[in-house]
């Protein structure tokens, strides 16, 4: 009866996690890229939480991700839950150029991902309007894609020094070492209605509303050029139907200028003067932008 009573208590904490810790999850359902998901759960969990997806850069992991940024730290505060995922192929980086990652449900690295969130809400009845997703360079190229292949899926947004979804497309990987250059160079160039077209074509039945987003990019980044915040902006002012308003200078800090579209709430860029690759995570700007 003890040993049958310790068995179901140590098959719930692998189930549930270990709360207050970075936990790898096994089974998360469908996985077809063989993605890695580790979960923070806090010790003092909010009712019905809010979740956030974190993404690491390339030749980074989930758990890398977990130390080099303060989420988890605030969600002790806060009560939401953050998933670190890792990508275990093309040098850690996120699959962002295949057609299976850039359609809906498509098999690739985007659906996985999909699949760990959905994972989530199950277990740990998140609330399902209460889903974001952030990550930094190859991570924020993903946080790009995840908002234009499940848009149904995240309330909101926010990349640092990425691209716009589908710049990679057709590359034959998305590592610095197997993508074909163009993309990371700022050298594709669309119009605001061509690249609206592109994240259409990601989730053709879609007809809702797209997740609010934040982008971030350093004038001096020349890894990922700078010319690629200009193709986020078209793209996602187009998705959104919204123009140019104004400049806010010294937003949030001296030296960052945050560019705002129609009312501000559906879509904000930030240029970081003299900052290169990456732009460091504003993780309290994050938190305002997700309304957490």
């Amino acid at each position: 009866m003890l040993s049958t009573s310790t068995f179901i208590l140590s098959s719930l904490a692998a189930i549930l996690g270990v709360n207050g810790a970075l936990v790898q999850v096994k089974d998360f359902g469908p996985n077809p890229t063989k993605l890695e998901m580790n979960i923070y759960v806090p010790t003092k969990l909010a009712t019905n939480p809010a979740v956030i997806l974190a993404l690491h850069p390339c030749s980074g992991t989930g758990p890398a991700y977990q130390k080099q940024t303060k989420y988890t730290s605030l969600a002790d505060t806060s009560g939401f839950i953050v998933i670190f995922p890792s990508a275990n192929h093309d040098n850690n980086c996120w699959d962002v150029a295949s057609t299976k990652t850039l359609t809906h449900n498509g098999g690739g690295d985007s659906n996985g991902l999909a699949n760990m969130i959905n994972y989530t809400i199950s277990t740990y009845k998140a609330d399902p309007k209460k889903i974001f997703v952030t990550g930094t360079s190859s991570g924020a190229m993903m946080t790009n894609v995840m908002c234009a292949t499940y848009p149904d899926l995240f309330a909101a947004g926010s990349g640092y020094s990425g691209v716009a979804a589908g710049c990679l497309a057709g590359s034959p990987g998305s590592s610095p070492q197997t993508a074909t250059p163009t993309c990371a160079d700022g050298k594709i160039n669309k119009s605001s209605a061509e690249w609206t077209s592109v994240v259409k074509a990601m989730y053709p039945g879609f007809n809702g509303t797209y997740p609010r987003l934040q982008v971030w990019h350093g004038t001096s980044d020349t890894f990922v050029n700078y010319p690629n915040l200009a193709e986020e902006i078209k793209e996602w002012t187009g998705v959104f139907g919204i123009s140019y308003v104004k400049n806010v200078t010294n937003t949030p800090q001296s030296g960052y200028t945050q560019m705002v579209f129609g009312d501000g709430t559906m879509f904000t860029a930030y240029s970081a003067a003299g900052v290169g690759h990456t732009v460091p995570v504003h993780e309290s700007v994050d938190l305002k932008w997700f309304g957490i």
